[in-house]
């Protein structure tokens, strides 16, 4: 995921955390031989793109999904992108956003031997042109993002609180996240052929009062899901995330802090930004209705959002949803004592939204 990113913003973010362990030198050396032997082509495409993605004239405003990771964002976002009329970032497009442009198929080829088949903490199935969330593309393009704790861990706190938050940002840092993130959601109207951009990104969350301040009449559909499963499937998707990216080693005790507080702090934010968004422009959907029933609840989305197009994409909605029949969500067995400090850790949520500890 960070093997094409910007030559720049990986010298910056060796800086800030002294590189990484001396376990991990190797991989440091090849990333870093990787990010500056693409130079000229991203540089090719900044100069020869710059005219076209200033000018481009987003005639509507982006979808934006949110919610806390591991609460269904993925499913909805991949429902979503069947609708033909639907725009989206793929994992090529995150994995090289100043690549767009070099379209040849060796880069495609190159991502195919290289990914996994499935994603390690879901098994959803991946692929260069399936949709994926546009963090990544910004950890490649630039220092202004969360991402950058997958790869330095340690520093996961500062990433969580400038980058997600947008807190203690100073007004040039923040600026930049505003150019860097504007110029990106342009790159991917234009090269999905100006269409309405479906955009998952559940740091997106705690971002509410910037993505208005840039889109205005941006439409956002909140996913939550119980926290009970909230937890150990986050758990999960660090470990799968840390062992492929990290360069730096955390304990088990500072992943399941980071967990326990970041999804506290995130939708404290989104609740404090929420009512800024304009109802009609708003919905709600607990991921638990959207597996049971999943076209039910695409209606209700296209309804309250006032969305086009919900009948044209239906039958490719229920062909999503029938090939995903035989999918089966990973299931976890929660210690009494994990259940007790979710349950006291997360009990305004949990109680906010009526959920209740396994076995009750």
């Amino acid at each position: 995921m960070f093997f094409l990113g910007s030559f720049r913003t990986w010298l910056e973010q060796l800086l800030l955390n002294k590189g990484g362990d001396p376990d991990y030198v190797q991989f440091t050396i090849i990333i870093t031989l990787s990010r500056f032997l693409t130079i000229l082509i991203r540089l090719y495409e900044r100069i020869f793109s710059a005219r076209a993605v200033k000018s481009a004239v987003m005639n509507q405003a982006p979808i934006f999904i949110i919610g806390h990771w591991r609460s269904g964002t993925t499913y909805l976002h991949n429902l979503l992108c069947h609708d033909k009329n639907m725009g989206y970032m793929t994992l090529l497009q995150a994995v090289a956003p100043e690549m767009m442009l070099f379209k040849g198929r060796l880069l495609g080829n190159w991502m195919t031997e290289c990914i996994p088949a499935v994603r390690p903490m879901d098994n959803i199935s991946l692929s260069p042109d399936a949709p994926q969330e546009e963090e990544f593309a910004l950890a490649n393009m630039a220092s202004c993002s969360f991402y950058h704790q997958w790869v330095f861990p340690r520093r996961a706190n500062y990433y969580f609180e400038k980058f997600a938050l947008l807190q203690s940002l100073s007004p040039n840092s923040l600026s930049r996240w505003r150019k860097t993130y504007f110029r990106l959601v342009r790159k991917i109207f234009i090269q999905t052929g100006r269409r309405r951009l479906v955009l998952k990104n559940p740091a997106n969350t705690g971002r509410v009062r910037e993505l208005l301040a840039l889109f205005p009449d941006a439409k956002f559909i909140h996913i939550l899901r119980n926290p009970y499963d909230v937890f150990p499937s986050t758990r999960k998707l660090y470990k799968s995330m840390l062992s492929m990216f990290a360069l730096q080693k955390i304990t088990q005790e500072e992943i399941d802090h980071n967990v326990f507080t970041f999804y506290e702090k995130l939708i404290k934010k989104f609740w404090a930004e929420k009512d800024l968004i304009p109802p009609a422009n708003l919905v709600e959907v607990r991921f638990e209705n959207l597996t049971t029933d999943p076209l039910a609840q695409l209606r209700r989305i296209y309804g309250a959002l006032n969305l086009p197009g919900f009948d044209a994409a239906s039958s490719d909605f229920k062909q999503y949803i029938a090939a995903q029949a035989g999918y089966r969500k990973n299931t976890y067995a929660l210690d009494r004592d994990t259940i007790k400090k979710i349950s006291r850790r997360w009990r305004i949520f949990i109680e906010a939204w009526g959920y209740q500890p396994p076995g009750d």
